[in-house]
């Protein structure tokens, strides 16, 4: 299989209908976030179906796939690698070398395309299985937080988002301080899909055991942060909790 064979199977389910509900609710007009992205109308289960019969796709038909307008064909290829990165995490093979290196192409091949993953379904379908995943095994390509810390620190909206939501798989199992990290950091970005981001996964912090972790970052920032990240991070509180942490932000806005 290559990438033509590929494309050419996701071509040939374009759906003119749910195209166009896909460019309205991926924002995809004249100064919106999605500007001039192009789509075939296909749902993401129908997506993942093309994507499981070419997880034995060679590495380097992987950029022909991420270099397609069709968002669909990106998203595609963006799945295939969270499918052979899983695999390559198993147990078994953590300290193969082997895997190891197949594993550091991987996200070195993602980190040098990590833009053609330009929007927040491409970032959140895609990062925390690629780049989540490979902070939690051995790697040869260096220092895991100066990438995380190049992605937190580029201009690009997409990059930043990349970091942020990376950080949701180590903190499933147990170590949240990359997501405290990307939080403290990105926590006044100026546009709502990072709100939205930095909130989820402060949430996710408060839902694995880390309650107490959640709290000190609402006692800090609570009054000051966007509204959007407060109610995203006490979305899973008590109410009387999250109305305490509203009536802080409330407070801060009209002393």
């Amino acid at each position: 299989m290559t990438a033509k064979d590929i494309t050419d199977a996701l071509l040939a389910l374009e759906d003119e209908r749910q195209r166009e509900v896909l460019l309205r609710f991926f924002k995809t007009g004249k100064g919106e976030y999605g500007e001039g992205d192009k789509f075939l109308g296909i749902r993401v289960p129908e997506v993942r179906l093309v994507a499981k019969t070419a997880v034995e796709l060679p590495l380097e038909e992987v950029p022909t796939l991420l270099l397609s307008p069709w968002h669909e064909v990106r998203l595609c290829g963006l799945l295939i690698l969270t499918y052979q990165m899983e695999r390559l995490c198993r147990q078994r093979l953590l300290d193969d070398p082997k895997a190891i290196k197949e594993r550091d192409a991987i996200v070195a091949l993602y980190l040098q395309y990590a833009d053609r993953a330009n929007n927040w379904d491409l970032v959140d379908l895609s990062a925390p299985k690629i780049i989540g995943n490979w902070l939690l095994v051995p790697t040869r390509l260096g220092d895991k937080t100066q990438v995380l810390d190049l992605l937190a620190d580029s201009p690009v909206l997409w990059r930043q988002r990349i970091a942020m939501v990376s950080t949701w798989k180590t903190t499933q199992q147990g170590d949240p301080s990359y997501a405290l990290r990307y939080a403290e950091r990105l926590l006044h970005h100026p546009h709502d899909l990072m709100h939205k981001a930095v909130g989820w996964m402060l949430r996710e912090v408060g839902k694995r055991g880390n309650k107490d972790l959640l709290e000190t970052v609402l006692e800090q920032h609570a009054a000051t942060m966007p509204r959007t990240t407060l109610r995203y991070a006490i979305e899973q509180l008590p109410e009387n909790e999250r109305i305490y942490w509203m009536n802080k932000k409330n407070l801060q806005q009209n002393p």
